[in-house]
């Protein structure tokens, strides 16, 4: 999220990036919302990894937020920005890391203890949405990000492209606990998607996505 933004951006694509930052905080109020509880009711270790996520990525989506409404009205403090950025991605790699390590105690004990997740279709629904709507808003912030040179909305679509990946195995996780019952399905699935949450806290800490990097800012 380091990556500057250049100055010399229509008003049309930088109001076009701002609705599609704002649908982004909406999704994932909502996602983290009910992914959450369905987790926390199913006893679900997955679903509970997957609305913390969605937490993490709401707060990463508020700062970009700010920092294009800024740009937008011609109010752009690049270095207090970029400081904000900065601070931001350390304390959501920090964080993503700490939700990795969760996930692994968790999941650990659920195995050792033989606890089963139930089942959970409101889960279901939200990470079926979730795949099926995160790649299709991560290709049109990159056409966006693409338009007005910003690394940061860039590396923003990329985590949005991350999340919808997650959201598959997700599903797949609780859709298979579902239809085969296995107890120790759903803590493994959850172990499955630790590399995920330690590669956004690495790209999170290094100031964006690999991707990004050596790109126009």
């Amino acid at each position: 999220m380091n990556a500057s933004t250049p100055t010399q951006a229509s008003p049309r694509d930088l109001a076009l990036a701002v609705r599609l930052e704002a649908l982004t905080l909406v999704w994932m109020v909502a996602e983290a919302t009910l992914a959450l509880w369905a987790g926390i009711a199913s006893g679900s270790v997955l679903l509970v990894a997957f609305g913390a996520d969605s937490v993490i990525e709401l707060a990463s989506a508020v700062v970009l937020m700010a920092r294009l409404a800024g740009q937008s009205r011609g109010r752009l403090d690049e270095p207090g920005i970029e400081r904000a950025e900065a601070r931001a991605g350390r304390i959501a790699g920090a964080l993503l890391y700490l939700l990795a390590a969760y996930v692994v105690i968790e999941s650990g004990l659920a195995l050792w203890q033989r606890e089963a997740a139930g089942e959970s279709w409101l889960g279901m629904a939200v990470t079926g949405v979730a795949a099926l709507g995160m790649p299709v808003l991560a290709r049109a912030k990159l056409r966006v990000a693409a338009r007005i040179g910003s690394g940061a909305l860039r590396a923003d679509a990329m985590e949005t492209l991350t999340c919808g990946y997650l959201s598959w195995a997700v599903l797949a996780g609780l859709a298979a606990n579902r239809l085969i019952g296995w107890w120790w399905l759903d803590a493994a699935v959850a172990l499955a998607i630790v590399p995920i949450l330690a590669k956004e806290g690495r790209e999170a800490l290094s100031g964006g996505c690999s991707c990004c990097h050596g790109e126009g800012a």
